[in-house]
């Protein structure tokens, strides 16, 4: 997949990168980077030697029909690993323990912090579970991953994507052995999660809000709601005025 799709990706969008010796030549590592595209997790595998693996909903692999079969095949080569969200406390336990049996293969595990794409460029609170108790019960180091100009591939609504050079700068590694056995502790999860945070915001350049992205999707959502319930009043209003002359 690497020669399949990473190949042809890195010839049509020539992306340049910044910080690949921060990626270790073997051994386990948590890749944590911002999320704007779904082609963020394209275009980091296409330009790392090793494999990354990153967790997606269990539907794309159990989609019937050959059309299903199709995307299994593509999210399998990729290196998606699938999470059963059924379970009782959903994709957050099944994302943690996919990660970390990653990571104890030695093998490099991505995740997106924010637990979404981003719904306007900026970058948003990152959700303390996942990466901090992926971190601390294994050990592994963190590496802040910025993805830049993503989103301006193939905005929403366009079928085609756009030829262009998005960006990708790698920090460097860090050490949060030190909290090893305190991922029961929430202060020091919401800690690691912030100070990763950080250090993707400084690699990035983003505008920092201090809010989830899901909220702030709900937000977005409820107010494009609010505006179309209110056109659709003013045209009645409208068109009573009109009936009444």
């Amino acid at each position: 997949m690497k020669v399949a799709i990473g190949g042809p990706l890195k010839l049509g969008f020539r992306p340049w990168v910044e910080g690949l010796e921060n990626i270790p030549a073997e051994g386990p590592a948590i890749l944590a980077s911002n999320h704007l595209s779904f082609s963020d997790s394209f275009f980091l595998p296409a330009v790392l030697d090793r494999k990354v693996t990153f967790i997606a909903k269990a539907e794309y692999f159990t989609t019937p029909g050959v059309k299903g079969k199709l995307t299994a095949a593509f999210f399998k080569g990729v290196g998606q690993l699938p999470v059963d969200r059924s379970g009782s406390r959903g994709a957050g336990e099944a994302a943690i323990k996919s990660g970390i049996e990653v990571l104890e293969r030695g093998e490099l595990f991505g995740i997106y912090p924010e637990g979404t794409r981003s719904p306007d460029g900026r970058l948003y609170r990152g959700k303390p579970g996942g990466l901090a108790r992926v971190a601390l019960a294994t050990g592994a180091p963190v590496i802040p991953v910025a993805m830049i100009d993503t989103e301006k591939i193939q905005p929403p609504g366009k079928v085609l994507p756009k030829l262009m050079r998005p960006g990708i700068r790698i920090g460097k590694p860090l050490d949060f052995r030190r909290y090893q056995g305190m991922e029961g502790d929430r202060f020091v999860l919401r800690a690691v999660t912030d100070e990763v945070m950080y250090e993707i915001m400084k690699l990035s350049g983003q505008e920092y809000v201090d809010m989830y992205a899901t909220a702030a999707k709900r937000q977005i959502a409820d107010a494009e709601k609010a505006e179309k319930e209110a056109k659709k009043a003013l045209e009645k209003e409208r068109e009573k005025e009109r009936g009444g002359s």
